[in-house]
């Protein structure tokens, strides 16, 4: 008969192992901070001189970091590529121009595949940086500048799976980057160049670039009235419940919204419909140009808590529109919780009607 199996005397908590975990590799961090020295300005003086690209090698786990790192750069004003260190002893050695640098993460410093390289990229005469957590290592040695971080403790409870590395390789690759970044005075528009796709490029997009235009817009004289307005209005495309209110010489004068128009009916102000609009529009309203940025925008349709903003030209003369519906999932986190009507304010600070 088989002897029952005892019981763990105590329960295995993921969430207490999970937090020590991060605070494992957090303890890592603070202690790599208090260890930077003149080695890290020679890497970043280094890299700031480098007329070509960077070229970043590492193997296995380190190559995976390395190749966040590349994004990083290239991200940032920093141009950068991978180097597959077994592929490069194999011919892949010949992207390396002259003018390129190299930088080598390894946690040993004593990986065969990148200590193979040593030798011919010396030969080349191409700067050699490193990032390794062994001072004594023949990386270490032969490098130009290396950025050794020191002895930390793994995360990993066999002490085996890189973990605590990979976080400080990760992180003292940002470190780089975004040193390098305030160095050149890298702005967010030449970020936005290099993110064109997905809901960062579009918060970095200029508003022209989703701004509503041409017979999506509702144009009208400010000085015909609202019943000539509302019935010679006319837009193709998405629906926008703004009309427009320009002057004589093109220049917007105001705006006027569907909810505007609903107010004139609740209050029973049939005199108002024959009446030129501008008594009833919002004059002088907020406006941006189509240069601004569309997270700008965003804030700026939150902060006044206005559901649609007019885009003019130099002369400020309107030539678009944003609507709070088409910048829906491109809004702050902040807000998400904002109630479903939004308040028409205009300069003046009046509100002056409600858009759904």
């Amino acid at each position: 008969m088989t002897a029952p199996v005892p019981e763990r005397e105590t329960r295995f908590d993921r969430l207490v192992f999970a937090r020590g975990v991060l605070a494992t590799e957090s303890e890592a961090l603070r202690l790599v901070a208090t260890r930077l020295n003149d080695s890290f300005l020679r890497v970043v003086e280094t890299i700031a001189g480098t007329t070509g690209r960077v070229a970043i090698s590492g193997v296995g786990k380190s190559a995976d970091i390395g190749l966040k790192i590349v994004g990083t750069f290239n991200s940032t004003g920093t141009r950068a590529y991978a180097l597959d260190a077994t592929r490069a002893v194999h011919g892949d050695l010949g992207m390396l121009h002259p003018d390129d640098t190299v930088l080598m993460l390894s946690h040993s410093g004593e990986s065969d595949e990148l200590l193979r390289l040593l030798g011919p990229i010396r030969s080349l005469g191409n700067p050699l940086l490193a990032i390794t957590g062994n001072e004594k290592s023949s990386l270490a040695k032969a490098a130009q500048a290396a950025i050794v971080y020191g002895p930390i403790t793994e995360a990993c409870p066999l002490s085996l799976a890189p973990s605590s590395s990979t976080t400080v390789m990760l992180a003292l690759g940002d470190a780089i980057a975004f040193t390098l970044l305030e160095q050149r005075q890298f702005t967010a528009e030449q970020f936005a160049k290099f993110h064109p796709a997905g809901t960062l490029g579009r918060k970095l997009a200029p508003v022209e670039s989703v701004m509503r235009r041409d017979g999506e817009l509702r144009l009208a004289d400010a000085n015909q009235s609202v019943r000539t307005v509302f019935a010679n209005a006319r837009h193709t495309g998405r629906r926008t419940g703004a009309v427009m209110l320009v002057e004589t010489d093109g220049s917007l004068a105001g705006l006027f919204t569907d909810s505007d128009l609903a107010k004139l009916f609740e209050a029973h102000a049939d005199d108002a419909f024959d009446k030129p609009i501008r008594e009833v529009m919002t004059r002088n309203p907020i406006t941006v140009k189509r240069t601004v940025r569309v997270l700008e925008a965003i804030e700026i349709l939150r902060d006044r808590k206005i559901s649609e903003l007019p885009v003019v030209d130099d002369l400020g003369c309107p030539v678009g529109l944003l609507d709070i519906t088409d910048l829906i999932g491109l809004e702050p986190a902040a807000t998400t919780n904002a109630p479903p009507v939004l308040r028409l304010v205009g300069a003046d600070g009046r509100q002056k009607g409600a858009a759904q």
